[in-house]
């Protein structure tokens, strides 16, 4: 029997279960592992943009201003630097964004000539080799996922009091670091069906945690999310509707970061509205029946990840092997 307690916290709703999964829902016997490309046809999803620096390459708004005072015309190499605590929270952190800058005008700043000689020492005294490596281009960072435009952002790390992890899109020339996740070729419909209850019900199952917290990745969550098999042209098209009316309603409040916007204490009811909007919209596109409870989600998109992981044994029921008759001597 599993106990749900989500409708009651006190007195549970017990209902007698086929097979419980590993994750506590009726299912396969079903473990999800890292995967390194999307089991959907879907857009890829990358790491963001890793330094390696020793802090050389970000700056805080007091050190901005320092080496424009020096050299006026840093200007245009200095590009909004966010993780997930600056994006949650709506906080200004900057980086150097050297990629392509010409030799000759780097080196009419020593503020930033000195910046890039500390990134090379940094990575000479690491004890790794690769990192040793990295040393031959100390202008840039040590990885580089960034396009030059716009982009969606996923936080790697959320807190669980949150019903939806706060998501959205980011201008070309804002940087995103690892702490994040970026998927740059995301569609608004791409959007809806991350920032939905339906993918939120996944992501509570199968993501990693740090304390408590979500923690989001790319091999064990986004990889191996069972997205709609066939949403219509329709479909698609009213989830991508509700989905910029979620960005619309956030815009509602400019001066209120996510944090404040996704907290379940202060979340505007136009917010709560058109996120229900769009949880409808996205459920549609897996199945006309709506879903009562959470774990009723879940127990739907393990029997569809299985199917999509394992098209050959999925749904194929155990059974006892015939004996064979005993041949006589004649």
């Amino acid at each position: 029997r599993i106990f749900d307690y989500e409708q009651d916290p006190i007195n549970p709703v017990a209902s007698v279960a086929k097979n419980i999964s590993p994750y506590l829902v009726e299912g396969p016997d079903v473990v999800v592992l890292n995967r390194s490309k999307p089991l959907c046809k879907v857009s890829t999803i990358h790491f963001g943009n890793q330094p390696i620096d020793g802090g050389n390459l970000i700056l805080e708004k007091s050190e901005v201003d320092e080496m424009l005072q020096e050299y006026p015309a840093a200007k245009q190499w200095v590009r909004l630097f966010l993780g997930s605590r600056e994006f949650i929270n709506n906080l200004d952190r900057y980086c150097l964004w050297l990629l392509n800058v010409a030799p000759d005008e780097l080196r009419k700043s020593k503020y930033v000539m000195d910046r890039i000689k500390k990134v090379k020492e940094f990575r000479l005294s690491s004890d790794r080799a690769a990192t040793n490596d990295l040393a031959t281009d100390p202008t840039n960072f040590a990885f580089v996922s960034h396009v030059e435009k716009e982009y969606l952002i996923i936080p790697s790390a959320s807190s669980e009091k949150r019903k939806y992890i706060p998501i959205g899109f980011l201008k070309p020339t804002t940087i995103a670091s690892n702490l994040c996740l970026i998927v740059p070729s995301a569609t608004k419909y791409d959007f809806g069906v991350i920032t939905s209850t339906m993918h939120m019900s996944w992501v509570r199952q199968v993501c990693g945690r740090i304390k408590s917290d979500y923690r989001y990745s790319a091999g064990l969550v986004y990889n191996n999310y069972p997205w709609p098999q066939q949403p219509t042209v329709k479909q698609m098209a009213t989830v991508e509707a509700k989905a910029q009316a979620v960005l619309d309603a956030r815009a509602v409040w400019p001066t209120s970061s996510l944090a404040d916007l996704y907290d379940p204490n202060t979340m505007p009811s136009n917010l709560r509205k058109a996120h229900d909007e769009l949880d409808k919209a996205v459920e549609q596109c897996y199945r006309k029946k709506p879903f009562k409870i959470d774990s009723d989600r879940v127990e739907f998109l393990f029997t569809l990840y299985e199917k999509l992981a394992n098209p050959l044994t999925a749904g194929i029921k155990d059974e006892k092997p015939k004996r064979k008759r005993k041949q006589s001597d004649d």
